[in-house]
């Protein structure tokens, strides 16, 4: 059982570092002399924030690193939330990394499985941490849950993005709405995953990286009519999800 504990500790650990230094060198070299960026700016969509925003994935690197090191402690080696996420956090790092060949070498279509994978893996997570559910100790709220609620933020935005651009890609007709028809109804799930993730889990983090996006979309298409105002109206209803809920469903 020992041994056991230990292997699943040390292919944390290795997936965990796989994942970000695939990440930093896929723009470093760049991975097929193509930077991430570079491909993304070339879909016609709205829904994708400026080029600073995603800068949060500084942020998510060194929430999964504290994960990591965190998880390989002996003090946690049969804590059972850490053992019942550690296989779906595996498989999301894998999942990270394939998405990241897969939008490099322009397998546009396989980016969504792989994306789509990732999303459900980190779903899985957070559900079994009982993220705003349940208390655990002060250590493992900003090791783990934290740096779980931060990613599965931006994994949730980066989903919709990635399917607004496949089927840019595909030449989809978007049944024949115009983009900022379009673009609403894209932005309208956005206020509906804030609305469900604070009606049962109340979490301010998750909310937050909503925002940041939102606000990064916001600044990229600043004169852009009906979009530009919807975006900000959008913002608005994210922000005001989390006191609604507290209203809503006040704690015990």
């Amino acid at each position: 059982m020992m041994k056991k504990h230990l292997v699943r500790q040390l292919l944390v650990v290795l997936v965990v570092l796989a994942t970000i230094v695939v990440n930093i060198l896929a723009n470093a070299l760049p991975l097929n002399g193509l930077n991430t960026g570079e491909i993304s700016d070339r879909f016609q969509v709205y829904f994708v924030p400026a080029g600073y925003v995603f800068s949060i994935w500084g942020l998510i690197y060194i929430g999964l690193i504290a994960y990591a090191v965190f998880q390989a402690l002996p003090a946690q080696r049969e804590n059972p939330r850490l053992q019942a996420i550690a296989g779906w956090a595996i498989l999301g790092g894998l999942a990270n990394i394939a998405w990241i060949f897969l939008w490099h070498y322009e397998l546009f279509v396989g980016t969504l499985g792989a994306m789509l994978i990732l999303l459900a893996t980190l779903i899985a997570v957070y559900l079994r941490l009982g993220t705003g559910l349940t208390k655990v100790p002060p250590a493992e709220t900003w090791a783990v849950r934290l740096p779980f609620s931060i990613y599965l933020g931006w994994i949730s935005v980066a989903t919709i993005a990635n399917v607004t651009d496949v089927l840019d890609h595909l030449g989809w007709s978007q049944w024949e709405l115009s983009d900022g028809t379009w673009m609403i109804l894209i932005l309208a799930v956005v206020v509906a995953l804030a609305g469900l993730v604070n009606l049962t889990r109340r979490d301010i983090a998750y909310t937050a990286v909503l925002l940041w996006a939102l606000a990064g979309i916001g600044v990229k298409f600043p004169h852009q009519g009906i979009v530009t105002l919807a975006i900000w109206v959008t913002f608005g209803l994210v922000a005001l999800t989390l006191p609604a809920a507290y209203l809503l469903k006040p704690k015990p």
